[in-house]
């Protein structure tokens, strides 16, 4: 179960955040249609797009698919390009732990404000938790990532220290 969770949380949650929004366009479009208008469809799926988007930064971190400039990384070897990931990902890891401590803050703060959405009556401090869920996630990704490189550098080294023998 774990390692499922560990390999499609992020997939999964983004399916699922897909399909309920294209279910509310879609919605709104038919009773459009229809003349009547549902003000909560859009609202929703406005919401559902913003958690995608903070899941889809989790996603993108446990794949390494962000976006990064390889001319540097070019010019380097092996052993020097997993230096260089780990130090991006420990600068990523910072900037995401920053944006986790000030997004928590904020949704405290709605929280105790008792804020509510206008169409849905949701609580806003829900629709700001995807700040923290998605930085959570991809600081948790990072530090996933990190440890796998560390160990590249190990074998890395082991296999040069064999080879040198």
């Amino acid at each position: 179960m774990i390692k499922w969770l560990d390999k499609y949380l992020e997939n999964t949650l983004a399916c699922i955040l897909l399909a309920v929004m294209v279910v509310a366009i879609f919605t709104q479009v038919v009773t459009r249609t229809l003349d009547i208008s549902l003000s909560w469809t859009e609202e929703l799926a406005r919401y559902c797009f913003i958690w995608l988007v903070y899941i889809g930064v989790s996603f993108a971190a446990s794949r390494k698919c962000h976006i990064k400039i390889d001319a540097i990384a070019m010019l380097l070897d092996e052993k020097e390009k997993k230096y260089l990931s780990l130090l991006a990902d420990l600068v990523f890891f910072a900037f995401s732990s920053f944006i986790l401590f000030h997004s928590t803050q904020m949704v405290l703060e709605l929280y105790h404000l008792g804020q509510t959405s206008p169409a849905l009556g949701l609580p806003m401090w829900i629709v700001y938790l995807a700040g923290p869920v998605g930085f959570a996630l991809t600081s948790f990704r990072l530090i996933q990532q990190m440890v796998i490189t560390f160990d590249e550098l190990e074998a890395l080294k082991l296999q040069q220290a064999k080879a040198s023998e």
